[in-house]
C-alpha cells in the first residue's frame, strides 16, 4: 500500500495511491508524521531518542519491520544491508531501520543480517500505531516482496530455528504487527510512504532509492537518481 504526497494546510499529510495485483484501489488512509513527532525510539545500548531527530536534519528512509525472526524482514534488511554507505553520503541520505522488539536483539539481529547502518527499535509499537501500521495480514492484496528468497515452508522453519537459538525464545516483536516505509526530511516534508499489506509487501529498495535521490544497487545495472 503506497502513497504520494498531497499538498494540505496544515501537518504534512499522504494519500494512498493504487497498488494491487489487479490496480484495484484501495480506501485512503492518511499518514500524518505529526501524530509520532513525541515518540521516542531507542538504540542498542537502550537510549532513548526522539523520534524526530531520525529525520530534522536531513532526508531519511526509515523502514519499519516486523519482529526480528521474520524471515521476509531478515531477507530484506539482507537487501538494505547491501547498499553502499558512500552512496547514502553522497545524497545526504540516513538509512534506518526500525524494529519493534527489545533493543538487546538489536546487535544479533545486524550480526544475522549483517546490517551496518543505523537501527532503533519502537518497544512500545507506539509509532507504528500512531502511523496507523496495520495490525494482521492481508494476503490477497499485496504484491510479493522482489527481496524475499526463501519460500514460505523454508522461511517458517528458519524463524523457528532462529527463535529456538535465542535467549529468550520469543519472535521478538509482536508476529501481527506490519512494517512499512517513508522517506521523510529534512523536518517533519513527508515525500512517500508505504504500509505493508503484510509479511511479502515490502517497498521494492531501488524504489526508496530512486525517490530519495541515492543511486540504485544490485537490483539494476545502470545508478539512477530521481531528486525530489
Amino acid at each position: 500500500m503506497s502513497t504520494s504526497l498531497e499538498k494540505t494546510q496544515g501537518a504534512p499529510q499522504i494519500v494512498q495511491i493504487k497498488r494491487s495485483p489487479q490496480n484495484q484501489p484501495y480506501p485512503p488512509p492518511i499518514i500524518n508524521i505529526k501524530a509520532a513527532e513525541d515518540c521516542f525510539v531507542v538504540d542498542c545500548y537502550g537510549r532513548k531518542i526522539p523520534f524526530p531527530a531520525l529525520y530534522k536534519e536531513r532526508k531519511a528512509i526509515l523502514v519499519f519491520v516486523r519482529h526480528f525472526l521474520c524471515y521476509t524482514c531478515r531477507e530484506y534488511v539482507e537487501d538494505l544491508a547491501k547498499i553502499p554507505q558512500k552512496y547514502l553520503e553522497d545524497a545526504g541520505v540516513r538509512l534506518i531501520v526500525i524494529g519493534q522488539s527489545s533493543h538487546d536483539h538489536i546487535q544479533p539481529f545486524c550480526a544475522l543480517t549483517g546490517y551496518t547502518h543505523e537501527i532503533y527499535i519502537d518497544p512500545t509499537r507506539k509509532i507504528y500505531k500512531s502511523l496507523q501500521m496495520k495490525q494482521g495480514e492481508t494476503f490477497h492484496q499485496a504484491v510479493r516482496s522482489p527481496h524475499v528468497k526463501s519460500s514460505t515452508l523454508t522461511g517458517i522453519f528458519k524463524s523457528m530455528w532462529n527463535a529456538m537459538k535465542s535467549p529468550a525464545f520469543d519472535f521478538q516483536g509482536d508476529p501481527g504487527q506490519q512494517g512499512g516505509a517513508l522517506i521523510i526530511g529534512p523536518g517533519d516534508k513527508l515525500h512517500f510512504g508505504h504500509l505493508d499489506l503484510n509479511r511479502l509487501d515490502h517497498a521494492p529498495i531501488n524504489l526508496l532509492l530512486k525517490l530519495a535521490g541515492v543511486k540504485t544497487v544490485d537490483f539494476t545495472n545502470k545508478a539512477e537518481i530521481i531528486d525530489i
